[in-house]
């Protein structure tokens, strides 16, 4: 299983704008990836329900987690997703 820790650059933190395009980044992946706060219950990051339901804020660390063939690639692009303000953009 791969694993990667990030913490949260949009000024809002996992919610609205910055959570669609997580759950959509997550969702073309095609694989099966959880996130949680580190040390927390992990969800389904496929879902924007239960993203958004973390209530994670901005510079707070979650952890990502995935299986499959390119699980490291995955979490790698989603990292850098998360650690852009994306607010901003």
């Amino acid at each position: 299983m791969a694993t990667r820790t990030v913490a949260i650059a949009s000024g809002i933190g996992l919610h609205a704008r910055p959570a669609s395009l997580f759950v959509q980044a997550v969702a073309a992946t095609g694989l099966p990836i959880k996130v949680g706060r580190v040390g927390g219950p992990a969800v389904d990051a496929r879902s924007i329900l239960m993203v958004m339901g973390l209530g994670v804020k901005h510079n707070e660390e979650v952890e990502l987690t995935a299986e499959g063939d390119g699980a490291d690639a995955a979490l790698d692009s989603l990292v850098e997703l998360l650690s852009r303000d994306l607010d901003a953009e």
